[in-house]
């Protein structure tokens, strides 16, 4: 009897207990949840526009413009360092971080609508084919004419980069004569470091360009070389240095920092705090250091000079950095193009945030403000730079500040003598640089018997001679240098020679005549001593 009332109540009894659930299960997610998982999201006013264009706008529309105007917008929104990187424009980007790019290895400028080689990678693609400097490119695979005034510098690129292993035919003019060389491309190696050697006794110097993927690689391969000599002091350049990879950064950070110091932590409203701290025996941890910054040092530059700063491991010289402390990530869209947008901010060992302040204005208004210093006299003068931000005591007691850059803790000034109306309209059309060019293929064996470039910048000594050949030069660009003073002639002869040393032996070679008449230079040398 009692079996039968079971089976009678108990699917009624199964019934209630499905009715109740899903009656709580409602109230639950009315309380938890803002939409049915499957409900269909509403449209914003933003693709309802874009649909309404679509159906019923009088002509055809490219919407693909339409997309990435209306992506660049938004971004503009938010902060000057979140942009939009079109498809096809990703690969170039890509590869000023990856420290690579394939193609045949040369640099090249064009004049009298021709392409000239400037320089031959060594090792590279070209230089094991026997292209030379100076050879003109007139071709490439017979197809490609690449003479006369509507070749683009782009256009150029394209026809001689490729795929790693693939074969291009380049027609080139030498001495005269026609010839083709089958070049095999190559991965081809962008160096970070620009130079790096002994500039005093026991004491070296490095220059770096961009943080990369083997920056770090390759700051250690120079540094061990440097450190043959007994390193007392080191000067770390860098000046013009916008950034990069911040891995690299906190990694070179590492060889001067001791222990497990911090080196910087990065934070957003969405990424959790997180640190980078020293994990190894730093190469450098003992020995006197100077960085050299200015205003464009920036990024991943920063995150270096403040940390070292911080922990008074480093003294700073030169002029306030740019002030970039903003974190991007890149994301990739559908369509093959990317989105780097700024996710967190990072600070200093101290808690610096050194990003300067870009409420309210426009990235055009944002950029200007490297150009507000000069006007405002900061560059000039030590006491116009603008402490903005809060100040923070180091161990040592130094303060420093954040909200705008890195204030160095030894001011140099911008050189405005050396730049008269004359020799910015020559730098400004790369008069000097064209005339270097010419003046190595023109005297190719009188520079043969310079064997490095120590020997090129202590031997090689410019003349009256030859700046009145440069001063001819430049006179077809309009530009009359008869007006100068003995300290211009002197800069431009001195420029001239680093130039010169750049033809024969690169980034060490235009560095080490240059640095030699560099005030920031010349002062991180009197503080090493």
């Amino acid at each position: 009897m009692a079996s039968k009332k079971l089976q009678v109540w108990l699917p009624l009894l199964l019934a209630v207990v499905m009715i109740v659930g899903m009656m709580i299960g409602y109230e639950l997610k009315s309380k938890t949840s803002g939409r049915d998982l499957f409900q269909l999201s509403k449209k914003s006013s933003v693709q309802e526009v874009m649909d309404l264009v679509k159906a019923k706008y009088v002509d055809d529309v490219k919407f693909d413009s339409i997309n990435q105007a209306v992506i660049e917008d938004v971004l503009a929104h938010l902060d000057p360092h979140s942009t939009y990187i079109p498809a096809t424009n990703l690969s170039q980007v890509n590869e000023q971080l990856a420290g690579n790019f394939q193609g045949i290895g040369v640099e090249f400028q064009q004049f009298d609508d021709t392409v000239n080689v400037t320089n031959v990678i060594k090792d590279g693609p070209s230089d094991k084919a026997g292209l030379l400097v100076g050879d003109k490119i007139l071709k490439a695979n017979d197809t490609a004419v690449l003479v006369g005034k509507n070749v683009t510098p782009d256009f150029i690129r394209k026809q001689l980069r490729g795929e790693a292993g693939s074969p291009v035919n380049i027609t080139v003019l030498r001495d005269k004569v026609t010839k083709v060389i089958t070049i095999k491309r190559g991965s081809i190696a962008v160096p970070s470091i620009d130079a790096a050697y002994i500039i005093a006794p026991h004491t070296g110097y490095i220059r770096i360009n961009k943080f990369a993927d083997r920056t770090y690689e390759e700051f250690m391969q120079n540094l061990e070389k440097l450190q043959k000599d007994s390193l007392s002091g080191l000067i770390l350049d860098l000046r013009g240095n916008g950034g990069g990879l911040l891995s690299e950064a906190t990694a070179i950070a590492d060889e001067f920092l001791s222990e497990d110091k911090l080196i910087v932590y990065t934070q957003g409203n969405n990424t959790p705090r997180f640190e980078y701290k020293c994990k190894r025996d730093g190469l450098f941890e003992k020995g006197k250091l100077i960085v050299l910054v200015d205003e464009t040092s920036a990024s991943a530059s920063e995150v270096l000079s403040g940390a070292l700063q911080d922990w008074d491991r480093a003294t700073i010289v030169g002029r306030r950095t740019f002030g970039k402390g903003l974190v991007q990530q890149q994301f990739g869209l559908s369509d093959g193009s990317a989105v780097r947008l700024t996710i967190a901010r990072y600070y200093t060992p101290l808690g610096r945030c050194l990003q300067k302040p870009y409420s309210n204005k426009s990235k055009h208004d944002y950029d200007a403000e490297l150009f507000k210093r000069f006007e405002d006299g900061e560059v000039v003068k030590e006491d116009s730079t603008k402490q903005q931000g809060k100040a923070y005591k180091t161990p040592k007691g130094h303060i420093v500040y954040g909200g705008g850059g890195i204030t160095p803790d030894v001011f140099i000034p911008y050189d405005t003598a050396k730049l008269p109306a004359p020799i910015i309209k020559m730098y400004y059309k790369n008069s000097l640089a064209n005339y270097a060019y010419h003046y190595f293929i023109n005297n190719k064996a009188a520079l043969s018997k310079y064997s490095n470039s120590t020997d090129v910048s202590q031997n090689f000594i410019p003349t009256d001679k030859d700046f009145q050949a440069i001063a001819r030069y430049v006179a077809k660009d309009t530009i009359a240098l008869n007006t100068l003073d003995a300290k211009a002639k002197a800069d431009i002869l001195h420029r001239f020679k680093a130039l010169v040393a750049r033809q024969l032996f690169r980034g060490e070679g235009y560095y080490q005549a240059s640095n030699a008449n560099d005030d920031a230079v010349k002062k991180a040398i009197e503080l090493l001593r």
